[in-house]
């Protein structure tokens, strides 16, 4: 089978969630499939491993307008000089700049999440996004969601028939292993961790402030962050929390370092209102430590009964938390041995085996 993927995730994104699912879904593909993937991000390529994949890179250039004029001529060709038995974007818009519904053979569409049409605000304030994201919708004959969550929250906006959608759950690229074959140093202090990005439904002034309450009962304790820089609204509410020295910021580190920072925590921390899937929390139960997740979304589905699960609008919820597990040391214990347990439920090799099923359910 010849399915053709749409690399603009790989523009769009050079590390991410999405990114990390398509790379391990092509390797994973059957043997005797034949991946076919657009790039205009070639350096990205390196990662997939599949032994048919064939790429058809553009990379870009400037002027950018001018590059992506030769990108929608190149890969419009590509498209029209391949036979391709399924079509599977990688996001909800094309680098050949043509509309999902323009392919001539079956479509898969994943999608993640309702976020933009929840936080429009935030996220899509012209409605851009949300927009393509429906022409691509309907234009799908078969949807994936990565979680019973997002298939509900799809369903309640669009009128499919439910067996249209399948549900494939995402998986950890972590391995607890890995927290021992990295050189890099973690805190010497009792820390937790946060993981991921700080957009205003992750909660991240709620964490602060629930850490800040943390710190009045326990001076050692300290927090670190792994994602991007601080903005400038973030660093005004730490300094007012008084939480200056509590806080020790990580950029985008390497896996085995991030498998190291997860397993010596005392626990990852990931209050966040909303998510379509929620990677962090499988990460740190692959890595051996303990959890703390909101209670709402597609959280629940990944921790189950393995984690704490608090309401995240109230930060005294998530403050007993945190020291729930700095005070019981025998409880964390039992999180982690469970965490770790759940965590083997979800693979890559489940997640492709499923998406394989859903494209010959198309072709047959």
């Amino acid at each position: 089978m010849r399915v053709l993927y749409d690399g603009q995730i790989y523009a769009l994104q050079p590390v991410g969630g999405i990114n990390c699912y398509f790379t391990n879904l092509i390797n994973q593909l059957p043997a005797d499939f034949v991946p076919l993937l657009l790039s205009a991000r070639p350096s990205n390529s390196n990662q997939l491993i599949h032994p048919n994949l064939k790429i058809f890179k553009r990379q870009r250039f400037r002027p950018t307008y001018i590059s992506y004029l030769v990108e929608q001529l190149y890969f419009g060709s590509v498209i029209s000089n391949q036979r391709i038995d399924i079509a599977h974007p990688t996001y909800y818009t094309l680098l050949s700049r043509q509309a999902v519904k323009a392919y001539t053979c079956p479509i898969v569409l994943t999608v993640w999440d309702m976020i933009h049409e929840l936080f429009p605000k935030e996220l899509d304030p012209k409605g851009k996004i949300t927009a393509k994201k429906r022409e691509a919708i309907l234009a799908a004959q078969a949807i994936i969601c990565i979680s019973e969550n997002t298939k509900q929250d799809l369903l309640e906006r669009y009128s499919l028939p439910p067996n249209q959608i399948t549900v494939t759950p995402l998986a950890s690229n972590l391995r607890y292993e890995q927290a021992f074959e990295s050189e890099e140093m973690v805190p010497s202090e009792p820390y937790f961790l946060y993981v991921g990005g700080r957009t205003a439904y992750k909660n991240f002034d709620g964490l602060l402030t629930a850490f800040s309450k943390v710190v009045s009962t326990n001076s050692e304790v300290i927090l670190c962050v792994v994602g991007s820089s601080f903005n400038q609204v973030e660093k005004r509410l730490i300094n007012e929390l008084n939480l200056v020295k509590k806080i020790q910021h990580y950029g985008h580190i390497e896996d085995n370092y991030l498998a190291k920072l997860y397993h010596y925590s005392i626990g990852l921390v990931y209050p966040s209102k909303y998510e379509g899937f929620g990677i962090p929390p499988l990460e740190a139960m692959s890595c051996k430590t303990a959890v703390i997740a909101g209670n709402c979304s597609s959280l629940p589905e990944v921790v189950g009964d393995a984690g704490l699960l608090v309401d995240p609008n109230s930060q005294t919820d998530l403050a007993e938390a945190m020291l729930c597990l700095l005070n019981h040391p025998a409880e964390r214990d039992r999180l982690i041995a469970k965490g770790y347990d759940r965590a083997k439920q979800f693979s890559w090799e489940k997640t492709a085996a499923q998406t394989v099923e859903v494209y010959r359910s198309l072709v047959g």
